[in-house]
């Protein structure tokens, strides 16, 4: 699947999946789309399963963002306790798409959480509570971190996944890996068929020397890179200069910042120091990813001279956490880190033109495509060994990744065979769904009139009698949204008719919901739904209590 095919998809308000190998531009269709519909004037959830990918992506890790932290399980007192917090709230409810990036690293459990609150906070059966969830990575780098207890499961282990369906969009293009040769030993890797000519390669690479690059030294422990680049730096003559990360809002969200955060929140440089950009500046010349060497550095000024031999004058750079446009929270640091070594988990996501590569301790499959993959061409890429794991992928994630592919392919077939107008049509219903404005909005679309205009339709189906699901089928809408008109119409019209709609119910079980209900007693004038639910468990729906709320 191309880029644009899946860009179609995502505009269509599908739940989706974005995989392919490293370097098909995963990361680039992601930000395309979020520029769409923030040119719209949705603001999506921006998140990720670890730090570092949620800085990229100028978000938060997914645990920050839901309010989940570091809980493995969810009671309905820790339900109801993040929904007592307003932000949470505001955010949650209001949440209608979703992102999840580095997917790969996120455990089924966590998947599982996550749905159960947005269906909590949306008050909706529907799976994630009907916001639009898109989760992108791939499977074959590096998986969830264990803890030590029982294995860890992929997030399309989770049931969460089986109950959403998504879509998946495998993309097949390759804009990263130049060098055919050394993308044929990639996907050898990547489908588990290393070949003895594959093997004979790779070994080509050790200990080669590069005389046109001065690679980074990618290593699987932190202990190794700390080492390396202390070591380095200490061993450069001349004055040392520190560089301290400033930030302003939230305390607590800066924090998630800096541990997301290629940069270090203390920068100490020497000239002659080899430093690596972690973030894109294409009007200034440099990617997340781009190797130098430090020509010149001062107090408030640093030069970085890159292996082109173009001199760049690096500027501060902000990363920050938004919300409907407002800043939450912002760090401001050089966007620079000493880069004679680096971690291979600090380096998935990073472009190279050349890189060391130590797999001699590679300790969990997927390790060594991560490390090989971040560079261009087997030129750029020096070997100081590999161990029996290096070269392996997960025989689990093999099998499954065939049925990703087949399942896009299917996919793209049934969309070839809709016309341009069902296309149309499409992405306008989700656009409307969603409040988008018109190209250009800073805001969602202001639809009060609509809206009166939409429950007046939904007024006179009432009048005809028609049952809730009739409505929701007459409208084209989904059974929640009319609930929530229904809603809005008794407190407009306190006696207007509605007990014709619990004929839909036994009678047994309306009587339970209303105890339930009635139970915990009223909040604001009301009877909340979500102590309800937790009393009755998960054999009564959501829209089933509201639907016995409107004849309280």
């Amino acid at each position: 699947m191309t880029q644009a095919e899946a860009l179609e998809i995502l505009q269509a308000g599908h739940n989706v999946f974005i995989t392919g190998a490293a370097g098909s531009g995963k990361t680039h269709l992601l930000n395309t789309y979020l520029n769409y519909l923030k040119n719209r004037g949705v603001e999506p959830g921006i998140t990720a399963s670890t730090g570092i990918a949620a800085t990229h992506l100028g978000g938060q890790t997914i645990h920050a963002w839901s309010g989940l932290g570091v809980r493995d399980k969810l009671s309905a007192q820790d339900i109801d306790d993040l929904e007592a917090k307003s932000y949470l709230w505001k955010r949650l409810s209001r949440a209608k798409v979703l992102v999840i990036d580095e997917i790969s690293m996120l455990d089924h459990s966590r998947l599982d959480l996550l749905d159960r609150l947005l269906r909590s906070f949306k008050r909706t059966d529907e799976p994630f509570g009907g916001v639009q969830m898109i989760f992108c990575g791939d499977f074959f780098q590096l998986p969830p971190v264990s803890r030590g207890e029982s294995r860890v499961k992929f997030a399309y282990q989770a049931e969460a996944w089986r109950a959403l369906e998504p879509k998946i969009c495998y993309l097949e293009e390759q804009y990263r890996q130049q060098d055919e040769a050394y993308l044929k030993i990639l996907n050898e890797i990547r489908a588990g068929q290393v070949s003895a000519e594959t093997v004979k390669r790779l070994r080509s690479r050790l200990d080669a020397k590069m005389t046109n690059h001065d690679p980074a030294r990618l290593y699987t422990h932190n202990v190794d890179v700390d080492e390396e680049n202390g070591r380095e730096l200490s061993r450069l003559a001349g004055e040392i200069f520190t560089y301290q990360m400033s930030q302003r809002g939230s305390d607590r969200l800066a924090e998630t910042l800096k541990k997301g955060c290629l940069a270090p929140e203390t920068l100490r440089l020497k000239e002659g120091a080899r430093v690596m950009f972690v973030k894109n500046n294409f009007d200034a010349g440099y990617v997340n990813g781009t190797l130098g060497v430090v020509a010149e550095c001062r107090a408030s000024r640093i030069s970085v001279r890159l292996v082109s031999g173009r001199l760049i004058e690096a500027e501060p750079a902000f990363w920050r956490i938004e919300e409907e446009g407002k800043m939450k929270a912002e760090i401001n640091q050089y966007p620079l880190r000493l880069a004679w070594a680096i971690t291979v988990h600090k380096s998935q996501g990073l472009s190279l033109e050349a890189a060391e590569v130590d797999l001699t301790q590679a300790f969990e499959p997927g390790m060594g495509y991560v490390a090989l993959s971040r560079v261009r061409t087997l030129d750029g890429l020096s070997l100081r060994g590999l161990n029996d794991l290096a070269l392996r992928v997960s025989e689990e994630v093999l099998e499954r990744d065939q049925d990703f592919r087949e399942a896009s392919r299917r996919h793209l077939d049934e969309r070839g065979r809709l016309s341009a107008e069902k296309k149309t049509a499409e992405r306008e219903k989700f656009l409307r769904r969603i409040g988008a404005g018109e190209p250009g909005s800073k805001h969602p679309a202001k639809t009060m009139t609509k809206k009166v205009g939409t429950l007046e339709l939904t007024r006179q189906l009432l009048d005809e009698g028609q049952t809730l699901a009739e409505m929701a089928a007459a409208r084209g809408l989904s059974a929640d949204t009319i609930l929530e008109h229904l809603e809005k119409i008794k407190i407009a019209e306190p006696q207007v008719p509605l007990r014709y709609l619990l004929n839909s119910l036994p009678v047994a079980r309306a009587k339970k919901i209303r105890q339930a209900l009635t139970a915990g007693g009223m909040t604001g004038g009301y009877y909340p739904l979500g102590p309800a639910k937790n009393r009755l468990g998960p054999g009564f729906s959501y829209a089933e209590i509201r639907l016995v709320r409107l004849m309280l």
